[in-house]
């Protein structure tokens, strides 16, 4: 059994082609970010997903209310270019 795949199946550990200089193997993190997730959510078992979901919102909508006009284009620049996530209106739509 390899360490780095935990024996559960396909291989998470992929050799890639002998090239100076480069790494000559690849980790699929996903797998490993699959089980941390699951262990996390397994450990809380009182974690109400959606408050804490509904609490990011509320504090985004907090952290962007009151911009003045100057300060709402640049956000909706921001948006727009994907350096920033649109949040939501109060009524659950996505405001930009």
């Amino acid at each position: 059994m390899n360490p780095m795949n935990d024996g559960g199946g396909t291989e998470r550990v992929h050799l890639l082609p002998a090239d100076a200089g480069r790494a000559t193997h690849s980790f699929d993190l996903g797998a490993h970010e699959q089980r941390r997730l699951a262990a996390v959510l397994a450990a809380s078992p009182d974690l109400d997903v959606l408050a804490v979901l509904e609490s990011e919102a509320q504090a985004h909508r907090m952290l962007y209310s009151g911009l003045d006009a100057e300060q709402q284009a640049t956000y909706r620049l921001l948006v727009e270019a994907g350096v920033l996530d649109a949040g939501l209106d109060d009524s659950g739509a996505l405001d930009a």
